[in-house]
């Protein structure tokens, strides 16, 4: 036997586990249906989960920005916990529901594997950049699919990508309805209708029961969390409410008692307007406050602007950084689902720059501004040994 090969169970080991334990296989629908069947030791989702967790860049969650990025602070939330807080709520309801919880942990884990540095902020500044020159919108959840359906080609499934696009945690909804969807052409027009015009991706709402517990996750996950880093972060938020642990268990059993057995995700009219309250006051005392935004509408915007610049004047220069760190970086890392063309030669100069400034760490990028752009300003951090 060769090293390289993949081992594979019998087929009657196969059935002897299906039958004992009740595994039925499941297959799903991929952009390439011929490749990653299901197996009973890798089901159809969990090829999707391994994909995401193996990724490069899913390593990179650990260093960008949930809220807080300019503190040196081990205990403020970055997205890496994020990403796993949305997973272990979500399966706390789904595995009540009867979900797939297989399915629910791939989208949870990859939902924000397209996200800027800097969070909302970066996003935001990234957008406004993205937008100027080309005319088209740059979303964190329409690009979470790019890099795990385009820019790395991984044969995820349709509904794990469906889950990721419309996760949308910034729009709160009392029930969740599923709204099926038939194949990848339409998917692809939801995916192209978001670059297009701003307000669809509000309008974007989840193929799967599986989807919508991911998407109300998604926002029960950062409301209290948030809250716990302000304050840790020194930003005065007078809350009278309930803590975060308070806030999850609450929100997930009033969602099992109105959930169970129905055909959509709902919760009463009372944790709704708690829900909707906690995140006005959220954006109000936090996301939209002076002191967290200062530097980001300052400085970083500034430098959020050299950088793209520099860069597309840069992609000229086969030797430089834009090539060695991200060019060649994708070319070399797309899989065994190689294209027939190189990543350079599918895309635009605006979606390459875009897509390096989106895969940046917090640390990466003000370390690539301070290496290409010497006259560039550069952010203050609040120290371990400065509070």
């Amino acid at each position: 036997m060769a090293r390289n090969d993949y081992l594979h169970l019998s087929e009657e080991k196969s059935r002897e586990i299906e039958e004992k334990l009740k595994l039925p296989l499941k297959q799903v629908i991929r952009r390439n249906n011929d490749r990653d069947r299901a197996k009973i030791w890798r089901p159809c989702y969990v090829r999707d989960i391994e994909k995401i967790l193996h990724h490069p860049y899913y390593n990179r969650y650990t260093d960008k920005t949930q809220v807080f990025s300019f503190f040196k602070d081990d205990d403020i939330t970055r997205r890496a916990l994020h990403v796993q807080l949305v997973s272990r709520i979500a399966r706390n309801i789904g595995r009540l529901l009867g979900l797939d919880l297989d399915l629910i942990e791939a989208i949870a884990l990859g939902h924000d594997i397209g996200h800027t540095p800097f969070g909302h902020a970066g996003e935001r500044l990234l957008g406004e950049i993205y937008h100027c020159r080309t005319g088209r919108y740059f979303n964190h959840n329409v690009h979470s699919v790019r890099v795990l359906d385009k820019m790395f080609n991984l044969n995820i499934s349709l509904d794990t990508l469906d889950g990721i696009l419309c996760h949308n945690g910034e729009l709160e909804l009392r029930e969740y309805s599923p709204s099926p969807i038939s194949g990848f052409a339409e998917f692809d027009e939801k995916v192209e209708g978001c670059y297009i015009d701003r307000d669809n991706v509000k309008k974007l709402i989840p193929s799967t029961l599986e989807g919508c517990v991911v998407r109300v996750s998604d926002i029960i996950a950062y409301i209290g969390k948030d809250r716990q880093d302000a304050e840790r972060a020194g930003v005065k938020v007078p809350y009278a409410g309930t803590d975060n642990s308070h806030m999850i268990n609450n929100f997930v059993v009033n969602i099992v008692e109105n959930s169970f057995g129905k055909d959509s995700i709902r919760m009463d009219e009372e944790y709704f307007e708690a829900l909707k309250k906690a995140k006005s006051d959220n954006y109000e005392r936090i996301y939209l406050a002076d002191s967290v935004n200062e530097q980001y509408n300052t400085c970083l915007k500034t430098m959020f602007q050299m950088l793209y610049e520099r860069l597309i004047k840069d992609l000229a220069d086969k030797d430089s950084l834009i090539h060695r760190h991200h060019i060649d970086y994708v070319n070399t890392r797309r899989g065994y689902y190689k294209s027939e063309t190189a990543y350079e030669e599918e895309n635009t100069p605006d979606d390459i720059i875009t897509d390096f400034i989106a895969s940046m760490t917090d640390d990466y990028f003000i370390d690539i501004c301070a290496h290409l752009l010497p006259d560039a300003p550069s952010v203050k951090y609040i120290g371990y040994f400065d509070k």
